[in-house]
């Protein structure tokens, strides 16, 4: 396998008022618990909205190089992702939905091509069997 990009992020005090900064200096982000005050108040986000961020965009470039292989032609594709934490038995588990939206396409065509990113994006690939993933045309 060749190694085409490495990304660096270091976080302190985790969850909680915490803080994480890409090592390369291009961000940093308060992080706090979804919903709390400190969330709203100092513009933090959390790991499931970081997570559902980079998934959304990974896949929608998958999407979008599976419409190319097809030598499909599109205007534009949205993908929506939803990441919920869940609490179990075991303590804490995630699970996400995928929406695919192509410009001018049908129910059914956005499933196919939902379907065939899905098996390039190297997101879908890291979660596969771990995490329930539901992939839904729309």
């Amino acid at each position: 396998m060749k190694k085409l990009y490495t990304a660096t992020v270091v976080n302190t005090g985790g969850r909680d008022g915490g803080q994480s900064q890409a090592t390369d200096g291009s961000f940093t982000v308060r992080i706090a618990p979804p919903g709390s005050a400190e969330a709203q108040e100092a513009q933090s986000t959390n790991p499931e909205q970081l997570f559902a961020a980079g998934y959304s965009a990974c896949f929608n470039g998958a999407l979008r190089l599976a419409l190319k292989q097809a030598g499909v032609r599109f205007q534009e594709s949205k993908v929506t992702v939803t990441v919920d934490l869940l609490q179990d038995d075991g303590g804490f588990s995630l699970s996400v939905d995928i929406a695919v939206a192509i410009d001018g396409f049908s129910q059914a065509e956005n499933q196919k091509y939902a379907d065939v990113a899905h098996t390039i994006c190297p997101y879908s690939k890291a979660v596969q069997g771990n995490i329930p993933v539901t992939v839904r045309g729309t």
